[in-house]
């Protein structure tokens, strides 16, 4: 399969709206924020995981979204998080990265 080119920054459709994604290659898994899964009534949780990062290690709920990236339909895991005081309210990880794409961080 012919690998798929996404920068640093891509536009993601999730229930037709459009959010920007940040794509994190040191990320293992992916993550959405709590209020915008709450508000566009995504769920329901289908386990938790504990997820290790700069600040130590939390319990998270998880949640299967269905989305659109590049114009590839997908259906993945992402961990609720509070990402309130972040840019992005979604961030891409390497479980969605490892299916056929390839960063370029040069890319606009």
């Amino acid at each position: 399969m012919k690998k798929t080119i996404v920068g640093l920054i891509e536009p993601i459709e999730i229930d037709k709206k459009e959010y920007l994604a940040r794509i994190d290659t040191g990320a293992t898994k992916s993550s959405i924020d709590i209020d915008l899964a709450a508000n566009l009534r995504l769920g329901p949780i289908v386990g938790s995981r504990r997820i290790r990062n700069v600040h130590g290690k939390t319990r998270r709920p998880i949640i299967k979204v269905s989305f659109k990236l590049q114009n590839r339909k997908m259906n993945y895991k992402f961990n609720l998080m509070d990402r309130k005081r972040m840019k992005y309210k979604v961030l891409i990880g390497q479980n969605i990265l490892k299916e056929n794409f390839l960063v370029n961080p040069s890319k606009k």
